[in-house]
């Protein structure tokens, strides 16, 4: 495989018990409880998706251990855990039982992305009912140096954790939300900076910060903190990516309840190139499994992109289409300098939203062969063209 290239896949940590969970869902309850629900909700809907391994418990190192030797074996360098604050960790176990006390997390790097959404309770969500706001993103410019020191002191200086171009990478996915709870670009540039000078108080080099991207934030009345560039000028962030490709491009918004995943594919990457071209600082194409969010809505309902999320369209993969969609983003990559060579795919695990690498008994290993067989090929070469 190239070894200039760099490929990290998201990881959504909701496949093991957590307390607080526990108290909204009842003992025991893990994400999990949904997928076993899933059924087919219109003609030719592919579900139930049922994982080839079974509903097993991430926070378990054991099955940790399973996961990355799969992800390790067929080209994957990185998991980036999506990482909840609400007042205190959540979704933890994954990371801090499972991958860092597998007793093979040393084939693996791993970073964080700080999901700084508000955690609301679509497990499932109806039609008819307003979902509850679970846990208030409510993180602060006061309180947020804890955070720092709590994310450098228990990941970033671990030997696994993940670097780009020298520094621990950190990404936050709600930037321009990140930018108004901190109290405006001022404001955000100050911690950004608190994090970087807690890191080399620390040992580390610095920080590589990076902001999530997407097409339709330039301009979008709601999320136009302040312009994207200035993320770079002012902000002073490292890198943009995508977390996924859904609702980013025009064909998510054609009234369709099915979406074409290469047309998907092909206007993503559009997208991307507009954004290697335009953005001041370097944009990472991201790779989408598939969409499928129905489990996380009432099975007995109807179910129609009409209400918004998690009543979107659907996209479904084959192995053959998502090495189509891989494909498309190493011709993103082939002219990029060799630390700008980095793709991400969501996601490792997705499965209520129906974006996953993991094996599933339908096409079993398909799309990590698919995956290993596109990056080992000697075609495939991303030296810088002259």
């Amino acid at each position: 495989m190239n070894n200039q290239l760099q490929t990290a896949v998201y990881y959504f940590p909701n496949y093991h018990v957590d307390p607080r969970n526990e108290k909204i869902h009842g003992p025991g309850w893990t994400e999990w409880e949904l997928m076993k629900c899933a059924r087919a909700r219109f003609p030719g809907h592919d579900q139930p998706k049922v994982p080839l391994w079974g509903y097993e418990d991430e926070a378990d190192p054991a099955v940790m251990a399973k996961k990355i030797d799969a992800a390790a074996d067929h080209g994957i360098d990185a998991f980036v855990f999506d990482w909840y604050w609400y007042e205190g960790p959540f979704l933890q176990r994954a990371l801090d039982e499972g991958f860092l006390k597998a007793p093979n997390h040393d084939r693996l790097k791993f970073a964080l992305m700080w999901a700084n959404h508000d955690w609301e309770n679509f497990h499932p969500a109806s039609r008819t009912s307003p979902r509850p706001m679970t846990f208030p993103w409510t993180a602060s410019y006061d309180t947020i140096g804890f955070v720092w020191d709590y994310i450098i002191e228990r990941f970033m200086t671990h030997p696994q954790y993940w670097h780009v171009d020298g520094l621990p990478y950190f990404s936050i996915y709600a930037f321009n939300r990140f930018i108004i709870q901190m109290g405006g670009v001022e404001a955000a540039a100050k911690v950004i900076e608190l994090l970087r000078k807690k890191a080399r108080a620390a040992g580390l080099p610095g920080v590589h910060v990076n902001g999530i991207w997407y097409d339709i934030l330039e301009t979008h009345p709601a999320c136009s903190a302040c312009p994207q560039p200035e993320w770079e000028t002012r902000i002073k962030i490292n890198s943009y990516t995508t977390y996924n490709n859904t609702c980013v491009g025009k064909i998510w918004f054609a009234g369709s309840l099915r979406v074409d995943y290469k047309k998907s594919a092909d206007e993503y990457a559009e997208i991307a190139r507009k954004a290697m071209t335009d953005l001041p600082a370097p944009y990472y194409p991201v790779i989408t499994m598939g969409w499928d969010s129905s489990p996380r809505t009432i099975q007995s309902e109807i179910y129609d992109d009409k209400p918004g999320y998690p009543y979107l369209p659907v996209m479904e993969p084959t192995p053959q289409k998502f090495a189509y969609a891989v494909k498309l983003a190493l011709d993103c990559l082939k002219d990029r300098p060799p630390p700008q060579r980095i793709m991400f795919i969501n996601a490792w695990n997705e499965w209520t939203e129906g974006s996953y690498l993991e094996p599933d008994m339908k096409c079993g290993f398909g799309y990590l062969e698919a995956l290993k067989s596109i990056l080992k090929k000697p075609q495939v070469n991303l030296e810088r063209q002259k």
